[in-house]
């Protein structure tokens, strides 16, 4: 994970001053798990998750908040600030501060669409299938939860469809019982073996 995070701060900035980089993948895969790891290596980085950002009504239509609230303050050198979505009270929280770090992390599904790619340093894609994540995402969240992840997965199939990450990743990123593995996105052919990193 050290040696991840010592690639990511020496990629030049890709917002402002920021090394934005992106942590996709289907909901459920293991994503906000992997990003806090990964911040700790970097000693802390900020990790901005695309579910404060989306809501009920918008599940995939946050990119124009996303760009206002984040990305155009990081483009100016300027820290950004957002309101939180809360999910149960179903409205937008009190706002945060996000400093424009040497590199945060954005985590969520759709962190790496279209929209975003431009502004982007390294797009990670979390290496699992779309069933096992649901399911291992229902069974996290529980019964009563299964009428959103019933709407969610129709969405997101919808989403990945139109505007898919998988094939615009640097790396992929699998779980394993040891940590995790990764690989290129284009292994050169001499060189087929995915690096395996420890927790």
């Amino acid at each position: 994970m050290e040696a991840l995070a010592a690639g990511l701060r020496a990629l030049p900035p890709s917002c402002g001053p920021v090394r934005l980089v992106a942590v996709d993948g289907h909901a459920g895969s293991g994503k906000s798990t992997f990003a806090a790891r990964l911040a700790r290596a970097l000693g802390g980085a900020p990790v901005l998750h695309l579910d404060d950002i989306a809501t009920h009504r918008e599940l995939f239509a946050w990119t124009d908040r996303l760009r206002a609230q984040v990305l155009d303050p990081f483009a100016r050198g300027e820290a950004a600030r957002y309101r939180p979505y809360d999910w149960s009270a179903r409205r937008f929280g009190p706002a945060r501060v996000l400093p424009p770090a040497p590199v945060v992390l954005v985590e969520g599904v759709g962190a790496g669409r279209r929209a975003l790619r431009p502004r982007l340093a390294r797009l990670l894609w979390m290496e699992r299938a779309a069933e096992e994540s649901w399911r291992r995402g229902r069974h996290r969240d529980g019964p009563g939860q299964s009428a959103f992840w019933d709407g969610w997965t129709v969405a997101e199939t919808r989403h990945f469809a139109h505007d898919p990450s998988l094939p615009f990743a640097d790396l992929l990123i699998r779980e394993c019982a040891e940590g995790y593995v990764w690989l290129p996105r284009h292994l050169p052919a001499a060189d087929p073996e995915p690096v395996r990193h420890t927790r």
